[in-house]
């Protein structure tokens, strides 16, 4: 079982900077993804950024050139979001998500951007 737990999120304004962490833990026998999804009121959830365990990084378009996603150089199972330049559209309840044995979600981190 993993344990998934994710801090960071909170209220800030138009063009302001945001970081979420996320730190899994548990019985983990590899990880190939951990990313980052996002769901605003009223919408499905969608992926915003996600890293391999080679490094290798993707972001969906609406983020691209804003948030970047880092894994922590020592403890491999940590991830960061960096939000930079964030936009109202971006406020919704973010959600820490690893792809590997096990796979898992975290419960979730409310990000709120006002105009």
């Amino acid at each position: 079982q993993v344990q998934l737990v994710e801090s960071g999120g909170g209220l800030v304004q138009a063009g302001g900077s945001l970081r979420l962490s996320c730190a899994a833990s548990g019985s983990i026998f590899s990880i190939h993804v951990m990313g980052w999804y996002r769901q605003a009121p009223g919408k499905q959830r969608e992926l915003v950024a996600g890293i391999t365990s080679a490094g290798g990084t993707s972001y969906a378009d609406s983020v691209k050139g804003r948030f970047t996603i880092s894994r922590d150089n020592i403890n491999k199972n940590t991830v960061y979001l960096q939000m930079n330049s964030l936009k109202p559209e971006d406020t919704g309840v973010y959600y820490c998500w690893i792809s590997g044995t096990p796979s898992g979600w975290g419960q979730g981190t409310q990000v709120t951007v006002s105009s």
